[in-house]
């Protein structure tokens, strides 16, 4: 890690402050506190390492996700023994869905800790989740997975996961739509159109029809962010039917 370190020597002038904030975060002391600057390096920064490898959190970032997957998965496997494996997969979906990673991270107020060329203000909401994941991925390397677990416990499990309150929370509405649709044998439809209006940034609208028949619209900045909307509306036309099914 040393010529990580000579990379680092130039940003994140205040060493000392950076390391009581992370000590803070955490709740122990880093062993190596690179791992944790390299968290919260933006791409933006393009940095690279002696080898050309760059350094940003995207790569912790993957590692996080995957020890957040891992240890959820074991807590659901020992707290809830009468679950198949489509009730485990669901629960632990619901437990580290990106809403509630974005959550967790605007909480610690990690995007404060970011070192980018960008202002954090043109960010998207999914940079707290994604620097949620890089921190679990940078406490895995600096300290095993002991301490990533009990990290995880103390900030997720303990404080957020209610089994009997998560069994009936909804992760996406359009995939809850489009699946109760399938076991119903209803036709249904999204019929995207971009939508400006008067607006600066563009906008896109939707129908969503079911049975050939319009049940809900919806308007937002993306796609993805429309369909969801309309399908929210939808759940709830719906509601007493589809809740059977959750």
């Amino acid at each position: 890690m040393k010529n990580i370190r000579n990379i680092f020597s130039s940003r994140f002038k205040s060493n000392g402050s950076f390391f009581m904030e992370i000590t803070v975060i955490l709740g122990f002391k880093p062993k190596n506190i690179d791992y944790f600057k390299t968290a919260f390096t933006h791409r933006s920064m393009n940095i690279k390492d002696s080898k050309g490898n760059v350094i940003n959190y995207e790569r912790l970032e993957f590692l996080g996700d995957a020890m957040l997957s891992s240890v959820i998965a074991s807590y659901l496997y020992v707290e809830v023994p009468s679950g198949d494996e489509g009730y485990l997969t669901k629960m632990r979906s619901k437990i580290v869905s990106r809403e509630h990673l974005n959550e967790l991270g605007k909480e610690l107020n990690l995007i404060n800790l970011v070192e980018s060329k960008i202002p954090t203000g043109q960010f998207g909401n999914n940079i707290h989740g994604n620097l949620f994941e890089a921190l679990v991925g940078a406490i895995f390397l600096d300290r095993g997975y002991k301490y990533c677990e009990k990290f995880i416990y103390q900030r997720i499990v303990i404080p957020y996961v209610d089994i009997e309150k998560l069994e009936g929370k909804v992760i996406s509405y359009k995939s809850l739509l489009i699946e109760w649709c399938q076991k119903e044998k209803k036709t249904f439809s999204y019929n995207v159109y971009e939508d400006t209006g008067n607006d600066d940034v563009r906008h896109f609208s939707v129908k969503l029809s079911i049975d050939k028949k319009i049940i809900a619209k919806a308007r937002a900045t993306s796609k993805k962010k429309a369909e969801e909307k309309a399908s929210k509306r939808a759940y709830f036309a719906f509601q007493k039917s589809i809740s059977k099914m959750i």
